[in-house]
């Protein structure tokens, strides 16, 4: 097809020329074929994040097909693309980069392309908003949308030279194996994070953590929640130098606000804390909503404003994180809406160590912890923003 005026906004140097209009079928052939042999060939799906990963790791079951016959499956060879034509807008669409053909679900649609085109230069810009687009515009159903090959052989898109075309796959791929990276370490921090939590505070009616820091030998003491922790009333306006936190401000798991609350606009009325308590999501425990304020508010809606007594602050904010806690949280009432007990809560006996200074020592280890994850999920919506302006910028 004819030359685009159009160029990408971000180029490797050297690189001038307009790019080219080409449509989907000049490019792209059909290449699935049935596995009508009854090869043994490890079966795959496709996932929205992970593109082509073996069924017997894929997390989501859609494709799953294990009790049909193989020979319905869908021979995949190397370097060839698939996708799943009911959710390709969600992202189910894999290259598979393996040695050894595999097969797939025969719901799939399987094609590779010629080789004037660079498949992860292909790879990348169907992340893009411009393959969307198509999708949204070529797609057809009534309750379920379906988007088949001969659909995908109908769009267009611009390309340049291969040359350019493997810079800009080659470039893309170091981003995603920088995010791929980062999200490995996070979810690392996390899996430590969790592992602590349950060996730095004793468990099944012991009187001593699995791990503990040296010096501190001294069986913990069992004491009733109440007896440490007071359950704060008083209720408030709030305002700029007081501010309202309300559940959707605080991010589940994370004990972090998503926003600048001091921003809000309305007054609402709440339960006041003045940055010497923590907070405690009691509506739908299992969400995990808490919140370590060091500056004064109010609290509204379903929260607990706890004032330790004689007990560390940073110590009651990670005993509320502790399975022992969320055990007993969760025995909440109500179905649809429930909300821990009180009562029971506050009537249940945990261990606590008698010395400040070792619970002081195990909250400053998660707080350090939660510094680190924190830090990688900034580098990975950092490395993720990057991707997503790059995939707006090096494409027409």
């Amino acid at each position: 097809m004819g030359k685009s005026n159009n160029k990408p906004r971000i180029r490797f140097k050297g690189f001038t020329d307009a790019w080219e209009q080409r449509k989907f079928s000049d490019f792209t052939f059909p290449a699935g074929e049935r596995n009508k042999d009854d090869l043994d060939l490890e079966p795959f799906a496709i996932t929205n994040n992970q593109g082509f990963i073996a069924q017997s790791e894929a997390h989501d079951d859609l494709g799953y097909m294990k009790d049909v016959d193989r020979k319905m499956y869908i021979v995949v060879k190397p370097n060839s693309f698939a996708y799943n034509p009911a959710r390709i807008n969600v992202g189910s669409l894999g290259y598979y980069e393996g040695t050894e053909n595999v097969i797939v679900s025969s719901l799939y649609e399987v094609f590779q392309t010629a080789e004037y085109v660079d498949d992860k230069f292909l790879k990348h810009w169907f992340k893009t908003k411009a393959f969307q687009d198509w999708i949204e515009r070529l797609q057809e159903g009534s309750v379920r949308l379906y988007f088949y090959y001969d659909k995908l052989c109908e769009c267009i898109m611009s390309m340049p030279s291969v040359e350019e075309q493997r810079k800009i796959g080659a470039y893309l791929d170091k981003i995603d194996n920088l995010i791929t990276l980062h999200q490995r370490k996070y979810e690392k921090l996390l899996n430590i994070k969790k592992s602590m939590l349950e060996k730095m505070f004793p468990k099944n009616g012991s009187k001593f953590p699995e791990i503990r820091f040296s010096g501190f030998t001294e069986a913990w003491e069992q004491r009733k929640f109440s007896d440490f922790t007071q359950r704060e009333s008083v209720v408030q306006l709030s305002s700029y130098d007081c501010p309202c936190v309300e559940y959707e401000d605080v991010i589940a798991e994370e004990g972090r606000l998503n926003k600048d609350i001091r921003q809000k606009e309305v007054q609402k009325s709440g339960i006041k804390f003045d940055g010497t308590q923590v907070l405690y999501g009691k509506l739908r425990p299992y969400l995990h909503n808490w919140l370590n304020p060091d500056f004064t508010g109010v609290a509204v809606g379903d929260w607990w404003v706890l004032r330790p007594i004689c007990i560390d602050k940073n110590y009651l904010y990670r005993l509320l994180q502790t399975k022992q806690f969320d055990d007993v949280a969760n025995q909440s009432a109500g179905s649809k809406m429930p909300r821990a007990d009180w009562n029971l809560v506050s009537n249940t006996e945990f261990f606590i160590p008698a010395s400040t200074e070792e619970q002081s020592k195990i909250a400053m280890t998660f707080t350090n912890l939660d510094s680190l994850i924190t830090l990688h999920q900034h580098k990975l919506e950092k490395l993720k923003n990057i991707k997503k302006s790059m995939l707006e910028k090096m494409f027409v």
